[in-house]
């Protein structure tokens, strides 16, 4: 599933570096806390930069680096995915235990729409959606290999490349409302969604953003997930991914000029109550979940503070299914001005996303093995 692929029974020991640090309330499997900076591609669009934002089987992991999709070995080996001619750069999102890898790409000169494709491990080249015909993206896959996605704004599944089904609106839904992504699949192949609906009445504009989860197979209707923000269109309420046992994890977003407030958001099956709202990291004002583990409860994201309408300070956040979500630490050696940000998680107990030292001007993809164990509450 999305940024959370399942990882081989026999965990591959991370060597990396190490950041002190308390420990997190969960035990985790039997490891070695490491944090593991990934070597990066060395040429791209960015001049530096990038994140692990899936996990797949025997110490695969993938996302991108300086800007162009990507993937790294069990050696830590980082290989790129082939671009077709006119592509520029892209992400992968996720991968399957077969290798089966999807994501975004873009062409050069339109950095305003993205164009999905799949990419088999080892192949010489990427399968666009459509042929390339038309923008979308595809964002999930299970390991049956049912991806889903967007192209040219409707919300489908695919299967061994053909369509097997268009996502529909919850029929409950007001007449404006509309698909804007498809978040995650898993491995039952219940899907997750977001939804917009935006009209105007008296002379106002009104609407929200909800999630959405079709269950498997399509015999029964979708869901709409509860949302605390009803008709506040500076509010939006995405969803970030389902894990095997029906829990979506999101966050609702408020932005409203300078300002901007970020709340971890949970439901529950049967979807019929408002998201739980997990709390916040220990000094940080707001939090995300980006990405959730298949199995284990576990949920990533950010932790930030924003001033002036900035997020001027962002940490990796983890979030163990209880308690309050805590902070990962950054690799050794990084300074006061680090960021980072966490967008996949395991159920081995890895976690994968990104960090940046403003002060040295470096970064990329990172992964904290026993992230359990790494997890603390700031002082």
């Amino acid at each position: 599933m999305r940024r959370s692929m399942s990882a081989a029974a026999t965990a591959v020991v991370l060597a990396g570096l190490v950041t002190a640090a308390g420990p997190a309330a969960a035990a985790g499997p039997a490891c070695t806390p490491d944090i593991l900076r990934l070597p990066a591609l060395t040429d791209g669009p960015a001049p530096a930069g990038g994140a692990v934002r899936a996990f797949g089987t025997g110490g695969l992991v993938a996302g991108d680096s300086v800007g162009l999709p990507a993937y790294w070995t069990a050696d830590h080996a980082v290989h790129a995915v082939p671009l077709p001619e006119g592509y520029v750069s892209g992400q992968v999102l996720a991968v399957n235990a077969k290798g089966l890898m999807v994501g975004t790409l873009r062409r050069a000169g339109d950095y305003q729409n993205s164009y999905g494709f799949t990419y088999q491990r080892g192949a010489s080249q990427v399968r666009l959606i459509g042929g390339g015909a038309t923008a979308g993206a595809v964002t999930d896959v299970n390991d049956a290999g049912r991806f889903v996605g967007m192209e040219g704004g409707v919300a489908k599944e695919w299967l061994n490349g053909a369509v097997v089904r268009e996502l529909p609106v919850p029929s409950d839904a007001h007449p404006s409302t509309r698909i804007v992504s498809v978040d995650g699949i898993n491995a039952r192949g219940d899907i997750v969604g977001t939804a917009r609906t935006s009209y105007e009445e008296d002379d106002m504009l009104r609407g929200k953003t909800f999630p959405v989860v079709w269950p498997a197979g399509g015999g029964y209707p979708p869901y709409s997930l509860r949302v605390w923000t009803e008709d506040d269109w500076t509010v939006q309420t995405s969803a970030a991914g389902i894990d095997d046992r029906g829990r979506v994890v999101g966050h609702e977003d408020l932005s409203h000029r300078d300002w901007q407030e970020r709340k971890p958001a949970v439901w529950k099956k049967p979807y019929d109550a408002l998201p739980n709202d997990p709390g916040r990291v220990k000094g940080y004002d707001h939090v995300t979940f980006d990405g959730l583990s298949p199995a284990t409860n576990v949920a990533v994201g950010s932790a930030m503070t924003f001033v002036e309408g900035y997020a001027n300070f962002l940490h990796a956040a983890y979030w163990p299914g209880t308690g309050a979500p805590l902070a990962l630490p950054h690799p050794a050696g990084t300074g006061p001005d680090s960021r980072s940000s966490a967008f996949a998680a395991s159920d081995d107990d890895r976690v994968g996303g990104t960090f940046y030292d403003w002060g040295t001007m470096k970064g990329g993809a990172v992964v904290w093995s026993c992230a359990s164990k790494q997890a603390y509450a700031p002082q």
